[in-house]
């Protein structure tokens, strides 16, 4: 099957599509960009609203021949671009080949908080490093949490970098940005204990009972949990450092945590 074909830079799409790079145009049009075989698999397994494929190379054949073709008959719009083309959209130095332009996802968090039995939800305030935040959600995902919930000061779900770090996870489970001082009210009143991070807690994380409905807050890589957040939470919990190091990572502290909830879970 042959697609329509763009070989310039100039292109008024191509433009779109390389500004989506930034915060304000994925805010403004509600679009973001995956790239890479593997996300851009995921996220059509998915059912992720997928507006635009856009593929360079080798992968104009091939093993995406049945997801292409199968997307171009419900009317998505594939593309055959040329690597410069590809190289001028793509965020990173040796594109793959394929990029899928995709719609945010929207919807109320606040229903989506109705009935859940136990949830472990997994709340972040503040993260900037786009490495942490995919990673973060990826251990949501591998430990099987409820939902992630990213505070308005996190760096953006859809920044590619972020995008590209979760490997697909962000298509797993549920990820909603939220207002948190707002939002955790919502979640108390649903029974669930909210709880923070802090080194000098009275209990660790190996003393918390995670079988119960539970939202770790997990504070910015630098100043830790927000003087709002703080006052916000249930309890803290810390984790025990008998060795010399000073800290964790925040995806690593996070990691170790809901891995705790894990085993306590499947006990």
């Amino acid at each position: 099957m042959r697609f329509e074909q763009i070989t310039s830079v100039k292109n008024n799409r191509v433009k779109d599509w390389a500004a989506l790079k930034q915060k304000k145009y994925r805010s403004q049009t509600g679009l973001y960009i995956a790239e890479g075989t593997r996300l851009v698999e995921d996220a059509v397994a998915s059912g992720a609203p997928i507006d635009a494929i856009l593929l360079s190379g080798d992968l104009q054949s091939g093993r995406f021949d049945k997801i292409i073709n199968g997307l171009a008959s419900l009317g998505t719009q594939v593309y055959e671009v040329a690597e410069q083309v590809m190289e001028h959209i793509s965020d990173t130095k040796t594109p793959q080949g394929v990029i899928a332009v995709i719609r945010q996802l929207e919807g109320d968090p606040n229903d989506f908080l109705d009935n859940k039995t136990n949830p472990l939800y997994l709340v972040l305030d503040g993260i900037q490093d786009p490495g942490n935040l995919g990673t973060m959600i990826r251990t949501a995902d591998a430990v099987g949490a409820t939902g992630v919930f990213l505070g308005k000061t996190c760096v953006d779900l859809y920044n590619p970098k972020v995008v590209r770090a979760t490997m697909g996870s962000m298509y797993h489970l549920p990820v909603f940005e939220v207002d948190l001082e707002l939002f955790l009210p919502a979640m108390k009143r649903q029974g669930i204990t909210v709880v923070g991070t802090a080194i000098d807690a009275d209990k660790t994380v190996f003393q918390h009972d995670f079988t119960q409905g539970t939202a770790l807050v997990i504070g910015s890589e630098a100043h830790g949990l927000s003087a709002a957040m703080a006052d916000a939470v249930d309890q803290n919990i810390s984790l025990p450092m008998p060795g010399k190091a000073e800290s964790l990572n925040a995806a690593i502290a996070s990691s170790v945590m809901m891995y705790e909830a894990l085993r306590q879970r499947t006990q």
